[in-house]
Protein backbone atom coordinates (compact mmCIF):
# COMPACT_ATOMS: atom_id res chain seq x y z
CA UNK A 1 0.00 0.00 0.00
CA UNK A 2 1.64 3.87 -0.99
CA UNK A 3 1.91 6.29 1.00
CA UNK A 4 2.69 9.83 0.99
CA UNK A 5 6.19 9.23 2.18
CA UNK A 6 7.17 6.78 -0.80
CA UNK A 7 7.90 8.47 -4.14
CA UNK A 8 5.13 6.99 -6.90
CA UNK A 9 8.33 5.19 -8.91
CA UNK A 10 9.75 3.38 -5.70
CA UNK A 11 6.22 2.21 -4.60
CA UNK A 12 5.34 0.84 -7.96
CA UNK A 13 8.69 -1.26 -7.84
CA UNK A 14 7.87 -2.38 -4.61
CA UNK A 15 4.27 -3.63 -5.95
CA UNK A 16 6.31 -5.23 -8.96
CA UNK A 17 8.62 -7.28 -6.77
CA UNK A 18 5.60 -8.11 -4.52
CA UNK A 19 4.16 -9.78 -7.49
CA UNK A 20 7.10 -12.29 -7.49
CA UNK A 21 6.64 -15.84 -5.63
CA UNK A 22 8.17 -16.05 -2.08
CA UNK A 23 8.45 -12.24 -2.44
CA UNK A 24 6.34 -10.69 0.29
CA UNK A 25 5.80 -6.61 1.31
CA UNK A 26 8.87 -6.55 3.32
CA UNK A 27 11.27 -8.62 1.16
CA UNK A 28 10.38 -6.27 -1.76
CA UNK A 29 10.60 -2.89 0.24
CA UNK A 30 14.29 -4.25 0.84
CA UNK A 31 15.38 -5.42 -2.50
CA UNK A 32 13.83 -1.79 -3.74
CA UNK A 33 16.01 0.23 -1.43
CA UNK A 34 18.96 -1.86 -1.81
CA UNK A 35 18.85 -1.26 -5.78
CA UNK A 36 17.94 2.80 -4.43
CA UNK A 37 21.29 3.00 -2.18
CA UNK A 38 23.76 0.81 -3.87
CA UNK A 39 25.84 1.53 -7.35
CA UNK A 40 23.47 3.65 -9.69
CA UNK A 41 24.83 1.28 -12.64
CA UNK A 42 23.20 -1.73 -10.63
CA UNK A 43 19.08 -0.73 -11.80
CA UNK A 44 20.33 -0.43 -15.21
CA UNK A 45 22.05 -3.56 -15.49
CA UNK A 46 18.85 -5.72 -13.58
CA UNK A 47 16.45 -3.51 -16.04
CA UNK A 48 18.84 -4.89 -19.08
CA UNK A 49 18.59 -8.54 -18.13
CA UNK A 50 15.44 -8.96 -17.70
CA UNK A 51 14.62 -7.41 -20.81
CA UNK A 52 17.37 -9.84 -22.22
CA UNK A 53 15.29 -12.55 -20.60
CA UNK A 54 12.34 -11.72 -22.77
CA UNK A 55 14.16 -11.07 -25.83
CA UNK A 56 16.63 -13.88 -25.99
CA UNK A 57 14.59 -16.95 -24.82
CA UNK A 58 11.94 -18.87 -25.75
CA UNK A 59 9.82 -22.62 -25.49
CA UNK A 60 11.15 -25.15 -27.43
CA UNK A 61 8.64 -26.98 -29.62
CA UNK A 62 9.27 -30.03 -28.49
CA UNK A 63 9.89 -30.54 -24.51
CA UNK A 64 8.82 -26.86 -23.96
CA UNK A 65 11.63 -26.19 -21.64
CA UNK A 66 13.56 -22.81 -21.84
CA UNK A 67 15.82 -22.33 -24.52
CA UNK A 68 18.07 -19.41 -26.32
CA UNK A 69 15.63 -18.00 -28.75
CA UNK A 70 18.23 -19.36 -31.67
CA UNK A 71 17.78 -22.81 -30.90
CA UNK A 72 15.30 -24.75 -32.07
CA UNK A 73 15.04 -27.57 -30.99
CA UNK A 74 16.78 -27.05 -27.61
CA UNK A 75 20.37 -28.19 -27.09
CA UNK A 76 18.95 -31.52 -25.09
CA UNK A 77 16.27 -32.69 -27.85
CA UNK A 78 18.86 -31.79 -30.74
CA UNK A 79 21.89 -33.86 -28.75
CA UNK A 80 22.29 -37.58 -31.01
CA UNK A 81 23.59 -38.53 -28.05
CA UNK A 82 21.00 -38.37 -25.33
CA UNK A 83 18.71 -41.50 -25.64
CA UNK A 84 15.49 -40.30 -27.45
CA UNK A 85 13.62 -43.19 -26.21
CA UNK A 86 13.16 -42.25 -22.73
CA UNK A 87 11.46 -39.22 -21.68
CA UNK A 88 11.37 -37.68 -18.30
CA UNK A 89 8.47 -35.73 -17.70
CA UNK A 90 8.47 -32.52 -15.36
CA UNK A 91 6.69 -30.12 -13.99
CA UNK A 92 8.53 -26.79 -14.40
CA UNK A 93 12.03 -25.95 -16.22
CA UNK A 94 13.70 -25.45 -12.91
CA UNK A 95 12.91 -28.93 -12.86
CA UNK A 96 15.03 -29.88 -15.87
CA UNK A 97 17.88 -28.14 -13.85
CA UNK A 98 17.71 -30.68 -10.70
CA UNK A 99 18.00 -33.71 -12.63
CA UNK A 100 20.87 -32.26 -14.95
CA UNK A 101 22.24 -31.73 -12.05
CA UNK A 102 22.57 -35.63 -11.32
CA UNK A 103 24.18 -36.27 -14.26
CA UNK A 104 22.12 -39.57 -14.17
CA UNK A 105 19.55 -39.10 -16.67
CA UNK A 106 20.88 -39.46 -19.82
CA UNK A 107 17.33 -39.24 -22.18
CA UNK A 108 15.03 -36.26 -23.08
CA UNK A 109 12.77 -33.94 -21.41
CA UNK A 110 8.89 -33.07 -21.40
CA UNK A 111 8.20 -30.00 -19.49
CA UNK A 112 3.94 -29.30 -18.58
CA UNK A 113 4.47 -26.09 -17.22
CA UNK A 114 2.12 -26.87 -14.05
CA UNK A 115 0.04 -29.74 -12.65
CA UNK A 116 -3.66 -30.50 -12.26
CA UNK A 117 -4.64 -27.98 -9.01
CA UNK A 118 -8.49 -27.67 -9.57
CA UNK A 119 -8.15 -25.43 -6.12
CA UNK A 120 -6.28 -22.85 -8.77
CA UNK A 121 -8.23 -23.09 -11.76
CA UNK A 122 -5.31 -25.59 -13.39
CA UNK A 123 -6.74 -28.38 -15.50
CA UNK A 124 -4.86 -31.04 -17.89
CA UNK A 125 -5.93 -28.67 -20.88
CA UNK A 126 -3.88 -25.63 -19.33
CA UNK A 127 -0.91 -28.00 -19.65
CA UNK A 128 1.34 -29.71 -22.06
CA UNK A 129 0.02 -32.70 -21.36
CA UNK A 130 -1.87 -33.01 -25.57
CA UNK A 131 1.39 -32.18 -27.13
CA UNK A 132 2.74 -35.12 -24.74
CA UNK A 133 0.91 -37.88 -26.48
CA UNK A 134 1.20 -36.09 -29.46
CA UNK A 135 5.10 -36.48 -28.95
CA UNK A 136 4.77 -39.87 -27.86
CA UNK A 137 2.68 -41.39 -31.23
CA UNK A 138 4.97 -39.45 -33.30
CA UNK A 139 8.18 -40.95 -31.71
CA UNK A 140 9.84 -44.27 -31.09
CA UNK A 141 9.43 -43.60 -27.02
CA UNK A 142 9.70 -47.06 -24.43
CA UNK A 143 9.50 -45.33 -21.59
CA UNK A 144 8.26 -42.41 -19.47
CA UNK A 145 9.53 -41.68 -16.38
CA UNK A 146 6.55 -39.15 -14.38
CA UNK A 147 8.85 -37.08 -12.23
CA UNK A 148 5.93 -34.82 -10.78
CA UNK A 149 6.29 -33.42 -7.11
CA UNK A 150 5.38 -35.55 -5.01
CA UNK A 151 2.35 -33.40 -3.52
CA UNK A 152 -1.54 -34.27 -4.20
CA UNK A 153 -1.16 -32.04 -7.12
CA UNK A 154 1.68 -34.12 -8.91
CA UNK A 155 0.66 -37.34 -7.53
CA UNK A 156 -3.32 -36.23 -9.87
CA UNK A 157 -1.47 -34.77 -12.67
CA UNK A 158 1.11 -38.29 -12.89
CA UNK A 159 -2.52 -40.11 -12.41
CA UNK A 160 -3.89 -38.44 -15.31
CA UNK A 161 -0.99 -38.76 -17.74
CA UNK A 162 -0.95 -42.37 -17.08
CA UNK A 163 -4.03 -43.31 -18.16
CA UNK A 164 -3.41 -40.77 -21.33
CA UNK A 165 -1.04 -42.95 -21.99
CA UNK A 166 -1.85 -46.51 -21.71
CA UNK A 167 -3.26 -46.79 -24.63
CA UNK A 168 -0.13 -46.41 -26.43
CA UNK A 169 1.55 -49.43 -24.88
CA UNK A 170 4.85 -47.04 -23.72
CA UNK A 171 5.91 -48.16 -20.46
CA UNK A 172 5.39 -45.49 -17.61
CA UNK A 173 7.61 -45.10 -14.82
CA UNK A 174 7.46 -43.37 -11.50
CA UNK A 175 10.42 -41.52 -9.55
CA UNK A 176 11.15 -43.44 -6.44
CA UNK A 177 10.07 -42.49 -2.93
CA UNK A 178 13.64 -40.96 -2.14
CA UNK A 179 11.56 -37.89 -3.20
CA UNK A 180 9.84 -35.74 0.69
CA UNK A 181 6.30 -35.75 0.27
CA UNK A 182 5.04 -31.96 -0.28
CA UNK A 183 8.57 -31.34 -1.73
CA UNK A 184 9.51 -29.48 -4.69
CA UNK A 185 12.06 -31.40 -7.38
CA UNK A 186 14.23 -28.14 -7.52
CA UNK A 187 15.24 -27.99 -3.50
CA UNK A 188 16.02 -31.57 -3.42
CA UNK A 189 19.64 -32.67 -3.38
CA UNK A 190 21.78 -34.11 -6.43
CA UNK A 191 22.01 -37.77 -4.45
CA UNK A 192 18.67 -37.84 -3.16
CA UNK A 193 17.13 -37.33 -6.91
CA UNK A 194 19.77 -39.60 -8.29
CA UNK A 195 18.22 -42.18 -6.00
CA UNK A 196 15.04 -41.34 -7.15
CA UNK A 197 15.78 -41.63 -10.63
CA UNK A 198 18.06 -45.28 -10.32
CA UNK A 199 14.64 -46.32 -8.07
CA UNK A 200 11.84 -45.06 -10.34
CA UNK A 201 9.20 -47.94 -10.75
CA UNK A 202 6.44 -48.68 -13.48
CA UNK A 203 3.08 -47.44 -12.80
Amino acid sequence: MSNLATPKAVQRLIDEFSRLPGIGPKSASRLTFFLLRGDGQQPRELAEALLELRERTRFCSVCFNITDAQAEPCRVCSDSVRDSGLICVVEEPLDVLAIERTSQFKGRYHVLHGAVSPVEGVGPEDLKIKELVERLKADPVREVILATNISLEGEATAMYIQKQIEPLGVKVTRLARGLPVGGDLEYADETTLARALEGRREM
